[in-house]
């Protein structure tokens, strides 16, 4: 996977090499996270997930290309406890922090950020920052705070072709 560094502000990808990951019998990759239903789980370029995530993909799971998941996190494409059962969708260059909870049925739109221990249980529209038990918009993101986001997407997309 590749790695992130902070350049000028901006968090950007240090080893522009990525290789998708692959899982063992028991789901799980070499960097510790887990997946249940990989089958189901459609997984985007430079995508980074952090140790000890959990997913369960059984209904669907898909994150575009430059997601970025932190450690600990969880996501439900099935709930035992009320039965919602959907896929998962977390769209471009959206950013989840750790010990985050989605559940089912949810999409976190395009370049989001999602604050550390939240709980995601409502689609969460493009270009804002939000958090808290349950997910509240916190605010939009300014016009010059995406643009920093895709200049660094861009940056990798012209590497690499």
């Amino acid at each position: 996977m590749a790695a992130l560094e902070l350049v000028e502000g901006i968090l950007r990808w240090k080893n522009r090499k990525w290789v998708p990951p692959t899982f063992n019998e028991y789901g799980l990759t070499k960097w510790f996270w887990m997946v249940q239903y990989s089958q189901n789980l459609k997984i985007g370029k430079y995508v980074d997930v952090g140790a000890f995530t959990y997913m369960n993909a059984l209904y669907g799971i898909e994150l575009e290309d430059f997601v970025q998941i932190g450690s600990h996190c969880s996501i439900y494409s099935i709930s035992t406890i009320d039965g919602r059962k959907g896929k998962v969708v977390i769209r471009k260059n959206a950013r989840i922090g750790s010990h985050c909870v989605v559940m089912p049925e949810v999409t976190i739109g395009e370049n989001s950020i999602i604050g550390a221990f939240s709980f995601i249980d409502k689609n969460i529209p493009a270009n804002v920052i939000a958090f808290g038990v349950p997910t509240k918009i916190s605010r939009r993101l300014t016009d010059e705070e995406v643009n920093s986001m895709l200049k660094a997407i861009e940056e990798v997309e012209k590497a690499n072709n």
